[in-house]
């Protein structure tokens, strides 16, 4: 496989990288660290050394974990029974498997669906489930800064 190819590739891997920070069915973080690692690979680490990959590679550990607790942790937040921090993990799960609608909206009702069967309550409900959801919104945008710096630091680690 020729160099350009193999670059063209790397530039595809992290730019479908990127809208898998959004796009449910697509690892984001994990494409954007896939491209970087073939890029310093084409180049034999010289450029991007091991260092900068390890270093990408836990930042996209800590963006793949930020996916999975985010709304987790905004249910906590505000005091979800534990039943919802269930429903919100049962929630977060199926939205993933539903898609991007699916991954906005069934952490919150499967947050609200566990509180109002801990709880009875709609309002308190209602609550944790809002929580949840702010959770996810600010866990994305988190996922979303961390695989552009991944990028940033790739892209300044090749051309110093």
């Amino acid at each position: 496989m020729s160099i350009t190819l193999l670059w063209m590739l790397t530039v595809l891997l992290m730019l479908v990288g990127l809208a898998g920070t959004v796009l449910p069915v697509l690892p984001g973080t994990a494409l954007v660290f896939a491209g970087a690692w073939l890029g310093a690979w084409i180049d034999g680490y010289e450029r991007v050394g091991v260092y900068t990959v390890v270093v990408l590679g836990v930042m996209a550990a800590l963006a793949w974990a930020l996916d999975y607790v985010a709304a987790l942790m905004g249910a906590k937040r505000v005091g979800a029974s534990p039943q919802a921090l269930v429903g919100a993990a049962i929630g977060t799960v199926a939205g993933l498997l539903a898609g991007f609608v699916g991954v906005l909206f069934m952490p919150f009702i499967g947050a609200a669906a566990g509180e109002y069967l801990a709880r009875r309550d709609e309002q308190r409900a209602m609550q944790v489930g809002l929580a949840t959801g702010l959770g996810l919104l600010l866990g994305m945008v988190a996922k979303v800064a961390i695989a552009f710096a991944m990028v940033g630091v790739f892209i300044v680690a090749w051309l110093v």
